[in-house]
């Protein structure tokens, strides 16, 4: 169910615009608007999970459907070879700034270790 609040839900809804790349049954996925690589994706869940936390195992094939679409964002751009990176981050002390959980998909560069 979407939350009235929740930035990623907008876009969802078509009420915030977005650069989308890949839209699934279970998954969208857009251009970050701050870029911190040249590809650099937000997949996201068409059902509000808020946080990692929140997951519930009738959420299997939603979280899986994430990676599917990631696979088909990286081979369209021409990254897949080359190596890319998915981050998933949890709550404020890791970096979550919207809470509806979403993948980051980052390449098109050398990404360095450890990342933050």
């Amino acid at each position: 169910m979407p939350e009235k609040d929740c930035l990623f839900c907008k876009i969802l809804a078509g009420e915030i615009p977005a650069d989308i790349i890949h839209e699934s049954a279970t998954t969208i996925a857009f251009r970050d608007i701050n870029p911190q690589a040249p590809t650099h994706v937000l997949i996201i869940p068409r059902k509000h999970i808020a946080t990692i936390n929140d997951i519930v195992p009738e959420d299997q094939a939603v979280i899986g459907s994430l990676y599917l679409a990631a696979c088909d964002i990286v081979t369209a751009e021409g990254i897949a070879d080359d190596g890319y990176r998915t981050v998933m981050n949890c709550n404020e002390a890791a970096g979550q700034t919207v809470f509806h959980m979403h993948m980051h998909l980052l390449g098109g560069r050398t990404l360095a270790w450890p990342p933050g």
